[in-house]
């Protein structure tokens, strides 16, 4: 396991932004000092070095907020890699399109109006393929808007809790919500009709979600704190029965996220332990203990192209860890290796050939 703290600044928020030719980026949310007038909250954007798996100590581009904004709350990146959306804790969500490349990247913040005044958001999230945006409101409130146009698709009444944890399928058709009563329902994207209540215990509550992206198991991942004990919950998507559980983590997680080609799970506990799920097996195939010294993990994300993960904590910072599980074959390794057996084949052929008998040499004439 290889870690990279970025200082020992607050951040409150973090997210990978895939950029073209295979490029990430990453977005990271810090507060600003009240004492330090001079210090604000920031929007910050950081190249990061596959190879080293690290990110710099100084950003690419940052957005300054103003002092009635507050600071960031949550972050969401758009698909393409062009845009990333933001709560603020005291100023609704502003969008951030980002211009150029590495060398000279731009930022140009907008404020719609349909945003500015929608309040703190808890969790943000755009479908797979960048047609919506779905925000669950502090107070409440759901909300489904069409990319880029943010028509209203949805506008759920305020609830008496606020929302939790958010999540699109891989089709981009349904949306899973948990809140903080305890509750976790299942949307249509489309058109924002609520198709289902997952059915609980009476000591249960469903506190984060994520559906599952290899394509082939459609499932929804669901942690359930059940009394003291702190499961993770596998669902069929379609009838939405339970199918089982099993303890994971061993202990409330406040963060989850899953690798975009499905394989892995990661969940990010209160005490700044995370794990890592090998999904196939539903077993641990890797830890990481005390990486942020005690302090809840903010937010956890896989990076879209290495076996990399974000975390961030309001205490200690943002952190990038390269995985212990096995490397994924790469296409010119597979390539190699069919190349290399032809080429071998050809070889045993030729020797085969010149040191076989003379049944096989035709007279000469």
């Amino acid at each position: 396991m290889e870690g990279a703290e970025l200082g020992r600044g607050k951040v409150t928020c973090g997210s990978w932004i895939r950029r073209p030719e295979n490029a990430n980026l990453v977005a990271l949310g810090k507060p600003g000092s009240n004492d330090h007038p001079s210090s604000p909250s920031l929007t910050q954007i950081f190249s990061f070095d596959p190879k080293t798996t690290t990110l710099p100590s100084l950003p690419l581009a940052a957005h300054e907020l103003g002092a009635s904004e507050g600071h960031p709350l949550t972050i969401a990146a758009h698909p393409s890699g062009d845009d990333i959306v933001f709560s603020t804790s005291s100023g609704g969500c502003k969008i951030l399109e980002l211009y150029g490349r590495e060398s000279n990247l731009k930022l140009i913040a907008r404020k719609p109006s349909i945003l500015q005044d929608i309040g703190p958001q808890q969790c943000l999230a755009f479908s797979g393929d960048g047609s919506r945006l779905a925000a669950g409101g502090m107070d409440g409130r759901l909300r489904i808007f069409k990319w880029p146009s943010l028509q209203v698709v949805l506008d759920e009444p305020a609830e008496s809790s606020s929302y939790r944890d958010l999540d699109f399928s891989l089709d981009s058709e349904l949306l899973a919500s948990t809140s903080t009563d305890g509750s976790a329902r299942i949307w249509r994207a489309e058109d924002g009709v609520l198709l289902a209540t997952l059915a609980r215990g009476l000591d249960e509550r469903f506190e984060l979600c994520r559906f599952s992206r290899d394509g082939a198991r459609p499932f929804l991942f669901c942690t359930v704190q059940k009394g003291d004990k702190a499961l993770m919950g596998v669902w069929n998507i379609g009838s939405w029965d339970r199918i089982g559980h099993k303890t994971l983590l061993g202990k409330p997680a406040s963060a989850m996220s899953i690798s975009l080609d499905g394989k892995y799970l990661a969940l990010g506990g209160r005490d700044g332990d995370f794990c890592v799920v090998e999904l196939k097996k539903m077993e641990i195939c890797h830890w990481s203990r005390r990486l942020h010294s005690g302090t809840s993990i903010s937010s956890l994300e896989f990076c879209p192209t290495e076996r990399v993960l974000l975390s961030t904590s309001s205490e200690c910072g943002a952190s990038t860890t390269k995985l212990d599980v096995p490397a994924e074959w790469k296409d010119w390794q597979l390539y190699g290796i069919l190349l290399g057996l032809f080429l071998a084949s050809v070889v045993a052929y030729y020797i085969f050939y010149k040191n076989s008998d003379s049944f096989w040499d035709f007279p000469e004439k």
